[in-house]
């Protein structure tokens, strides 16, 4: 429920009432007023949260109306009073116009917003150079991209262009602040290779499209839930979306003075790619829970916009998904190396000639050129039974697992290196 105070000019005060009692909301309260200037009708009221856009709609008509929309929650209890746990449970999503202004109060100044990119670039740069998480986390809590994605979002499904050039401007300005600051502190600290961490966060894996998808829509769902609706904090779906973008441009940031271009178009493959994805998300929410091109106190939306922007960013994304799986093993690094490690599991068992333990597959650094360099260790354990030698067994097991690998057309270079692991002899005695 919503608290609304309504200011009419004298006379006009039972108007809003009728008009609000069509729209079933409760504890109305009318008295006589006087502003600086002439005498007025004050209306106090409370309304459910999905009538409060319709209700603001049919009261449009009274000249000079002044509205405060309270934007806390209520529980206004009224007669019957056995129906006082009904009255209180039944909570709503926000009306599409709080939702709406909602968007438009997360951003604050320039100066502040620009500053917490700032000292986001600062965080993301010592996480991925110490190789720190709980870093990357931090940065991730402070980076501001969470407004100006929402407000883009919101700018597509109401197809407002001042918006979306406005909201646009200010998430480019924050990701080219990050950037910039990650890359000076590399030239300060004369940072001359890569870290373990960095090369990790710019893998791009298949399932990489599902974050910004899942980050999109957490957070149009975190505008419009009602504050007593869900558990979950703003500041928790803030950083969902600022990991989407944190962690590729600060390595954008830090790859630009290594003169590593590798890294950079990967960062901004995975860049791009959340930009997109989050704004068809959140945007498709929020057209769910009903912003729409015009409603009450807002007339600004191009209705023809929305499919228009929606169509271009989701032809951006499917023609990024489609390059990401026609270039392979580039854009999909970690979940190739999941499946080889798969299928390398189910060659030693095939073999007859050991057990396996534990696989690692990684791809290495680009340092070969027209090379993807995949490094493999496999622990094994022979069969009981087997007599070959440990040494064979590792030759045979080394020559199929690379077999294996070029025949199934990875396009990889396997560079594959097998440990038998000798049981201990006391086992062996009680056995």
């Amino acid at each position: 429920m919503r608290q609304l105070q309504i200011r009419v000019p004298q006379g006009c005060g039972q108007q809003v009432v009728k008009i609000a009692q069509d729209y079933d909301a409760s504890n109305l309260i009318q008295f006589e007023a006087k502003d600086p200037a002439d005498p007025v009708d004050v209306v106090f009221l409370h309304v459910s949260n999905r009538r409060v856009e319709g209700l603001l709609e049919a009261l449009e008509s009274i000249e000079n109306l002044a509205v405060t929309l309270i934007p806390r929650g209520v529980m206004p209890l009224h007669p019957p009073i056995a129906g006082a746990p009904d009255q209180v449970t039944e909570v709503q999503p926000l009306s599409p116009i709080e939702i709406f202004l909602g968007g438009l109060q997360s951003v604050g100044s320039w100066r502040g917003f620009l500053g917490y990119a700032a000292l986001a670039g600062v965080v993301v740069w010592i996480g991925l150079f110490t190789n720190s998480n709980f870093l990357l986390i931090a940065a991730m809590m402070i980076a501001p991209f969470a407004g100006p994605a929402m407000n883009v979002a919101l700018a597509t499904a109401r197809g407002d262009k001042n918006l979306l050039k406005r909201s646009l401007l200010r998430y480019f300005s924050a990701l080219a602040v990050l950037i910039a600051v990650t890359a000076c502190l590399s030239l300060i600290m004369q940072q001359d290779m890569t870290t373990p961490f960095m090369v990790e966060n710019s893998q791009i894996s298949s399932v990489a499209i599902l974050l910004p998808l899942a980050a999109g829509a957490s957070g149009a769902l975190n505008l419009a839930q009602s504050e007593r609706s869900s558990l979950v904090a703003g500041a928790s779906v803030g950083m969902l979306v600022a990991a989407s973008l944190a962690p590729p441009a600060g390595i954008i940031g830090m790859s630009i003075p290594l003169g590593r271009w590798d890294m950079i178009v990967n960062g901004l493959f995975l860049l791009v790619l959340q930009l997109f994805g989050i704004n068809v998300s959140a945007a498709i929410m929020f057209r769910v829970f009903g912003v729409r091109a015009r409603g009450a106190r807002y007339d600004r939306g191009t209705r023809k916009l929305f499919p228009i922007s929606l169509g271009l960013t989701t032809v951006g994304l499917v023609a990024l998904l489609m390059l990401q799986f026609s270039d392979a093993p580039n854009f999909q690094r970690p979940s190739r190396a999941q499946r080889i490690n798969a299928d390398i599991k189910e060659v030693v068992a095939n073999s007859n000639l050991a057990e396996f333990v534990e696989g690692n597959v990684r791809f290495a650094q680009p340092n070969i050129s027209d090379q993807n360099t995949l490094l493999v260790v496999v622990y094994v354990q022979s069969q009981e039974g087997v007599d070959l030698s440990t040494e064979e067994i590792r030759r045979r097991l080394t020559q199929a697992i690379q077999a294996h690998i070029l025949q199934e057309d990875f396009n990889v270079t396997p560079l594959v290196s097998v440990t038998v692991l000798e049981t201990p002899d006391f086992l062996e005695n009680s056995r």
